[in-house]
């Protein structure tokens, strides 16, 4: 296995807690050297800048080559970098690893005031992180809402209005047209409009593209990512991908698109390391599912939420998204706020294709089960849409009639109707 970093394998979601200081570095570690060497996996740091599949070979950057039987490409993603000018001063970050979020915590460490700018989980992540490191956080959002291509106004409202309470400063409608810097050094950022913000630190989230450079050198099929067959083989044999970089097809539905979510990235990779030894084993494309914190409340994202509203913030998907997520189901759509609680359902006419759960998630595993699972709710649907103003509490029992180990309603089977 070679890998551009030299530190042991960690959980790269845990980055939000480290920079939150809620956990150690020690805790970011999922396996550590000796747990590796019990694999009897040969580790080597350092980066393949090119494979020829004609040969079978791969050569690193310091002009090793090493000889394959079979290959797979885990190259991830990285995040977009900003093209304002002033994007190369000390100062302006970005969260891609852990030596990112390391400097991100140095560099606060003599800072005062912080200015993050993009959508998505990540932002939110570095806004959180930046506020509790102590400094005092702007938060630019180039459109009227956050994550908009995800999240329906009222969630955002929700996580907009966590986030000034807890202090940050929000800018709608702002966008940075340069860093300012003083020797160096990140002093300031100029918006469009012409007004200028003192700051120390300028955090960019704007979206992350998979890394195709080696994929490209070695002439494999790619469109947004390397494209696969349904055992994540790429159009050469014997070379694999799997994680950000792969756009899988799913053997049944036939569809492909682009996951950065850690799940199925560990999914990927024990498909495809099943398959360079011969298992033949499909890759089934999961339900699109993530759990994530916004503005300190608990969040579950399920299956199809969103939708074809564009986000001036984001220039592609955001880390720890799915553009699964986005897809424009043409559905019905159920929802409740109670006590600063956010339940959103969205329903198709026999299934349930997706779910936003923030705040209280006690309903969050048996809605899984039932999107996952596909559970034909073709009955509750007409009831549904007979009785749209008792949507909400028809919906509750439904999902309370399934246990809270996420199977079955009493009497089994996987089809509901009206008792």
């Amino acid at each position: 296995m070679v890998g551009a970093e030299p530190h042991p394998f960690y959980s790269r979601p845990g980055l939000a807690y480290f920079l939150s200081r809620e956990i150690p570095e020690r805790q970011l570690v999922l396996r550590t050297p000796e747990e590796l060497r019990e694999l009897r996996l040969e580790r080597l740091d350092g980066t393949v800048v090119r494979l020829r599949p004609a040969v079978r070979d791969a050569e690193l950057a310091d002009g090793t080559r090493l000889a394959y039987d079979r290959a797979l490409i885990a190259t991830g993603a990285a995040s977009v970098a900003p093209e304002f000018p002033g994007a190369e001063l000390k100062g302006v970050v970005r969260l891609d690893n852990l030596d990112d979020a390391r400097r991100i915590v140095r560099l606060a460490r003599g800072a005062r005031s912080a200015v993050v700018v993009g959508g998505g989980s990540t932002a939110l992540e570095m806004v959180d992180g930046l506020r509790a490191l102590g400094l005092r956080t702007h938060y630019f959002l180039r459109g009227d809402r956050y994550w908009a291509r995800v999240l329906d106004p009222v969630e955002s409202d929700l996580v907009e209005a966590r986030l000034a309470r807890d202090g940050v400063v929000l800018h709608h409608f702002t966008e940075v047209r340069r860093a300012v810097g003083r020797r160096g050094k990140l002093v300031a950022v100029e918006t469009r409009s012409g007004s200028e913000l003192k700051c120390d630190l300028l955090a960019v989230a704007i979206g992350v593209r998979p890394r195709l450079d080696l994929a490209q050198s070695a002439g494999l099929d790619m469109q947004r990512g390397i494209t696969t067959d349904g055992y994540l083989e790429t159009s050469e044999p014997d070379h694999y991908a799997a994680g950000d970089v792969a756009q899988a097809v799913d053997p049944q539905t036939r569809t492909s698109g682009l996951d950065t979510l850690w799940a199925s990235a560990v999914e990927m990779g024990r498909i495809a390391g099943a398959n360079m030894c011969d298992a033949r084993v499909p890759y089934r494309t999961r339900v699109a599912m993530n759990v994530t914190r916004l503005a300190g409340l608990p969040a579950t994202i399920v299956g199809s939420v969103g939708g074809a509203v564009d986000d001036p913030d984001l220039l592609t998907i955001t880390r720890g998204q799915s553009e699964r997520w986005t897809t424009d189901t043409s559905s019905w759509t159920v929802a409740d706020e109670n006590a600063g609680d956010r339940l959103r359902v969205v329903m198709g006419q026999r299934t349930i294709v997706g779910v936003v759960i923030i705040g209280d998630q006690r309903l969050s595993r048996p809605l899984t089960h039932i999107i996952q699972e596909e559970v034909d709710i073709s009955a509750l649907r007409a009831m549904l849409d007979a009785r749209p103003r008792a949507a909400m509490p028809l919906l509750l029992d439904f999902i309370r009639g399934f246990d809270d180990r996420g199977g079955h309603p009493p009497g089994g089977g996987t089809q509901w109707s009206a008792r």
